[in-house]
């Protein structure tokens, strides 16, 4: 597996993407890995609405439950993709037993959401560099964040790459972090358990 390449098109992949679902709905047009790549970015895309919905004060209190609700729904499919980008990399790379070499605290799939969120924080504040509303001083202290974002997106990116650089030489492992999110699941939630 070439993991420059692999993290490449991930990049471009996220990227293109939030310009493709702006002018139209979220679609999946992936496989395999790259298919979870692009759900766990879907939920992502979806939640940063979501959460910006979540902000109003001035629709209602309905409205507001209706995006904390989505926010939820969201938020545990982006964690599902996150475990399942895990396991099948853990699958295709069969990295080393973790008492064999050093753990790597952060999965690959938690960096690909965490690229993904970075991608969508660039688009967002790059529109904010445009903004003809907007005085000079607001567009320059967004374009000031944008470029410690660009940074952190570069640095991220190479960091995901030499984690599986690592994990394919087998001096660097990570296990697969199972989430057991236990607010949705009404088994768990005591107060959704326990509620009269």
């Amino acid at each position: 597996m070439n993991h420059q390449a692999l993290v490449h098109h991930i990049i471009s992949l996220q990227a293109n993407a939030i310009i493709a679902w702006k002018t139209s709905d979220v679609m999946i047009d992936q496989s395999d890995f790259l298919k979870l790549v692009q759900e766990n970015h879907a939920f992502n895309y979806q939640l940063w609405h979501a959460e910006d919905r979540a902000r109003r004060d001035d629709k209602g209190f309905e409205y507001v439950y209706d995006a904390k609700r989505e926010i939820d729904h969201c938020n545990q499919q982006r964690n599902n993709r996150m475990e399942a980008m895990d396991i099948w990399l853990f699958n295709q790379l069969k990295p080393a037993h973790h008492k064999e070499c050093a753990v790597h605290s952060e999965t690959p799939g938690m960096m690909i959401d965490r690229l993904s969120i970075l991608a969508l924080k660039a688009y967002h504040m790059k529109l904010q560099t445009e903004r003809t509303d907007v005085d000079e001083e607001h567009q320059q202290n967004c374009l000031k964040k944008l470029l410690v974002i660009e940074e952190q997106l570069d640095q991220l990116q190479k960091c995901l790459r030499l984690l599986l650089d690592e994990v394919d030489a087998k001096t660097r492992t990570y296990r697969v972090y199972h989430q057991f999110k236990m607010y949705n699941d009404p088994a768990l939630n005591p107060e959704l358990y326990q509620k009269s």
